[in-house]
């Protein structure tokens, strides 16, 4: 029982840890340097780094990034 306490506490623990450093966002543009150089700014306006972790390319490009401090 004990070991079902501690696991439910660094799991919650842990979610919370990560929402707090890590954002999600997102942004859409004809060209990947174009919806790169979105993230990029949104990025800098946070005063964050980023890493893409997708990018969508049909008619347009879609792009998903982390934010991290």
């Amino acid at each position: 029982m004990k070991t079902i306490k501690y696991f439910a506490a660094a799991a919650l623990l842990s979610i919370f840890s990560f929402g707090a450093f890590a954002q999600t966002v997102s942004a859409s543009a004809s060209t990947l340097d174009e919806a790169e150089a979105k993230i990029a700014a949104k990025a800098a306006r946070q005063g964050d780094s980023y890493k893409i972790v997708s990018a969508i390319n049909t008619n347009h490009v879609h792009m998903t990034a982390e934010l991290t401090k």
